[in-house]
């Protein structure tokens, strides 16, 4: 792999997330959901976390995290030149797959909140609106729309902790970047021995 295939990957990634976070946040409202399958929905969410509907803290916890994404994006951007140069070819389709999601996830965040107006639960968002964003630079809201509840039970009364309660199984709501950068990650720890070599 060279660096032209591992940015055509990053940008393929990069351009397929922003798509299709721009097409929900401006045709759906928070919270609504289009059913694709019995176990699959694209269901519009916003967060201001980390991944997965994760939250993090309040507006300055937000910024930090911006930051602090924006450094790890550096050194994941050196981890790749790294591998590009030792021709490791998996490990450089893993980081480039990191690399993606990671940017995806911090252009949400840095400039969403400026090029969005605010929409709500009678009107969608609205691209580039004339009276500005629903914030300021660096505190987007992170969109997420991937929602795959494969099954639904209620826990035995004996379960510790959360018995007797209704269980969701997979709960979390999550776009392509955060997707993007679980493939990379599974892809390095399953193949982990052909990327790490004593060489």
């Amino acid at each position: 792999m060279n660096w032209k295939k591992s940015l055509a990957l990053v940008l393929a990634v990069l351009i397929l997330d922003q798509a299709v976070k721009i097409y929900v946040k401006t045709h759906f409202l928070p919270g609504e959901s289009y059913p694709v399958t019995s176990w699959f929905q694209i269901l519009f969410v916003e967060n201001n976390g980390i991944a997965f509907g994760l939250e993090f803290g309040n507006a300055w916890g937000k910024l930090f995290l911006t930051l602090f994404r924006l450094v790890a994006v550096v050194f994941i951007f050196i981890w790749l030149r790294n591998a590009l140069r030792n021709h490791n070819t998996l490990l450089a389709v893993a980081v480039s797959l990191i690399l993606a999601g990671a940017l995806g996830n911090i252009i949400d965040s840095v400039f969403y909140g400026k090029i969005f107006s605010a929409g709500g639960f009678h009107e969608t968002a609205r691209l580039f609106p004339p009276e500005g964003g629903y914030g300021s630079w660096f505190k987007g809201r992170v969109v997420d729309m991937l929602y795959f509840p494969l099954f639904d039970v209620r826990l035995p009364d004996w379960f510790p902790v959360y018995g007797g309660r209704q269980f969701t199984f997979f709960n979390a709501i999550f776009n392509l970047a955060d997707a993007s950068i679980t493939i990379g990650v599974l892809l390095i720890l399953l193949f982990n021995k052909r990327i790490f070599t004593k060489k």
